[in-house]
C-alpha cells in the first residue's frame, strides 16, 4: 500500500458534514496501541533476564489471543452485516483474516519457543520473532486502514447509524468481563479528551458502579495528569 497525501488534503478541504458512526475507529486505536507496545517491548526486552524475557513473551501470546478474537468478532458480526445488503464486499478482508489466523498461530508457536530455547540461542530467535511480529504488525495496519476506508463506504451506502450501533453493541455485549477490561485497557488511554468522556459517560450511565469505577481505577494508571484532570472535570460536569 503507498501512502497518498491526496487522502489528506481531502479531507481537510471537504465540506463539513453530518460526522457518521465508525464502529471500527475506537477498536482500531486499541489494537495499533496494542501492537505498537508489544513490538517495542519485544525488542527491548534483555533476553538474558529469565523474569523480562517471560513477561515480553506473555505480552505477545496476550496481544495474538485479542488480534485472534478481533477477526472472529468481525467474521462474525460485521462482515455478515456487510454481506447481507452487499453480497461480497466483506470477501477480500475476510480471505485476508485466514491468513492472519496463520500468522497468530505461527507468531504464537515462535514466542513460545522463545520461552523454552537455551540461553544462548534467545537473542537469535527473540530478534526473528522480533522480525516477524513487526511484518504483522505493518500488514495489519494497512488492513485496517482498508477495513476504515472500504468497508466503511459499503456500511454507510447501506446502514444507518442505528443499525451500525446495533452491530457495534452486539459486540460489545459478546466480549467475556475479562475480554472486556482488556479492550479498555487500550482503547481508553488512546482516545482522545473527548472519545474517552464519551465512552466513559456511556458506561456511567448503563454499567454496574462496581464495573465503571473498576474501569476508572484502570485508565487512571494509563493517563498523564493532564489527561486525567481532563477527563475528571468532563465526568464531573457533562456526565454527572
Amino acid at each position: 500500500m503507498q501512502f497518498n497525501p491526496r487522502e489528506i488534503t481531502a479531507l481537510a478541504q471537504a465540506e463539513a458534514a453530518a460526522p457518521r458512526l465508525d464502529i471500527y475507529a475506537f477498536i482500531h486505536k486499541a489494537l495499533r496501541a496494542f501492537m505498537a507496545d508489544t513490538l517495542m517491548g519485544l525488542g527491548r526486552a534483555d533476553v538474558g533476564d529469565d523474569l523480562e524475557l517471560s513477561q515480553a513473551c506473555a505480552r505477545v501470546l496476550e496481544l495474538l489471543d485479542f488480534c485472534r478474537s478481533h477477526l472472529h468478532h468481525e467474521n462474525a458480526f460485521v462482515h455478515p452485516a456487510m454481506e447481507v445488503r452487499a453480497p461480497g464486499s466483506s470477501a477480500a478482508v475476510e480471505h485476508e483474516h485466514e491468513g492472519h489466523e496463520q500468522a497468530i498461530a505461527a507468531l504464537a508457536s515462535g514466542a513460545a519457543q522463545l520461552m523454552a530455547c537455551p540461553r544462548e540461542r534467545r537473542a537469535r530467535v527473540a530478534h526473528a520473532l522480533y522480525r516477524q511480529l513487526a511484518l504483522f504488525v505493518a500488514h495489519n495496519f494497512e488492513h485496517m486502514h482498508q477495513e476504515e476506508t472500504e468497508h466503511n463506504a459499503v456500511l454507510w451506502a447501506h446502514c444507518t447509524d442505528a443499525q451500525l450501533a446495533e452491530v457495534e453493541g452486539a459486540i460489545v455485549a459478546s466480549l467475556p468481563p475479562a475480554e472486556a477490561m482488556v479492550t479498555m485497557r487500550w482503547m481508553l488511554p488512546y482516545l482522545t479528551p473527548a472519545e474517552r468522556a464519551l465512552v466513559l459517560c456511556d458506561m456511567r450511565q448503563h454499567a454496574p458502579r462496581e464495573a465503571f469505577q473498576a474501569m476508572l481505577d484502570m485508565v487512571r494508571l494509563h493517563l498523564s495528569g493532564s489527561e486525567w484532570d481532563k477527563l475528571a472535570r468532563t465526568l464531573a460536569l457533562e456526565c454527572s
